[in-house]
């Protein structure tokens, strides 16, 4: 197999010899953000595989699909280290806006932590619509990218040590929590499995009652469901309700993806 390097930047569309400095992952993570789709297919197919680098190198580099943040943050790892970058990965509670309390799924979000010159750094790319696009140092300064606005404060949780705010552009008036996460703590191989296993199978999944795939654009974002394809361009929303055919359809055009039949 091929360094993931190498095939990363052919999917990413990133330069082969240019080197990739800490200053440059906020064009690394655009460049993701823009090219691999966060999409639960193999989630709700069944048709998963254990979560290891060859497996999601061959996922999301060979086979060109995307994934859930499992998937996305453990390749984006394997680059960052590839790279030269001091990462780990570690593990996150997603909060639920709707019911105003942690997920019941617990500990299933996972992410990247990037040590640069003495700091940590949060470096997400698989928060669906709502990433950063750029690293977001864990001493509670404000970000901004095209996405939106992102701070980590520091802040003792039941679930870890640090909280991941964003206010969304077009999206939020007032800061929203996005996820605790515990920054002390690496994630094993063992646990990214066991956090697939509750993704697919939980009844409090919401990964597993509908296929979606997302990606985010340079003016917005394309959102696609089993009944409805939503693209947003600036402060606009153009919503389309759509069947199976037309589902498959788009999946193909705008993510790349290939559902069978």
């Amino acid at each position: 197999m091929a360094s993931i390097d190498k095939l990363f930047r052919e999917r990413i569309g990133f330069p082969e010899h240019e080197r990739i400095s800490f200053e440059k992952l906020d064009e690394v993570l655009e460049k993701i953000a823009f090219t691999v789709p966060f999409e639960n297919i193999c989630v709700m197919n069944k048709s998963f595989k254990d979560i290891s680098r060859e497996n999601v190198a061959e996922k999301i580099l060979t086979r060109g699909e995307g994934g859930v943040c499992y998937e996305l943050n453990t390749i984006l790892y394997y680059f960052l280290l590839e790279n030269g970058f001091d990462v780990k990965m570690v593990g996150g509670v997603v909060f639920n806006s709707k019911t105003q309390d942690w997920s019941e799924t617990g500990r299933t979000h996972v992410l990247n932590l990037v040590n640069h010159e003495g700091m940590q750094y949060l470096v997400d790319s698989g928060f669906g619509g709502n990433i950063p696009l750029k690293p977001v140092q864990l001493n509670g300064q404000e970000v901004t990218s095209s996405n939106g606005e992102f701070r980590v404060k520091e802040e003792e949780t039941k679930h870890g040590d640090f909280v991941m705010e964003m206010k969304l552009k077009h999206r939020h008036d007032d800061w929203a929590t996005g996820y605790a996460f515990d920054s002390t703590t690496p994630i094993t191989d063992v646990e990214l499995n066991e956090i697939q296993k509750i993704i697919v199978e939980s009844p409090a999944s919401g990964f597993n009652k509908g296929y979606l795939a997302t990606r985010l654009t340079s003016n917005g974002s394309l959102v696609l469901s089993e009944t409805s394809f939503t693209k947003r361009i600036d402060d606009r929303e153009v919503k389309e309700q759509i069947d199976r055919d037309r589902f498959k359809e788009l999946a193909k055009e705008h993510f790349g993806l290939k559902m069978g039949d």
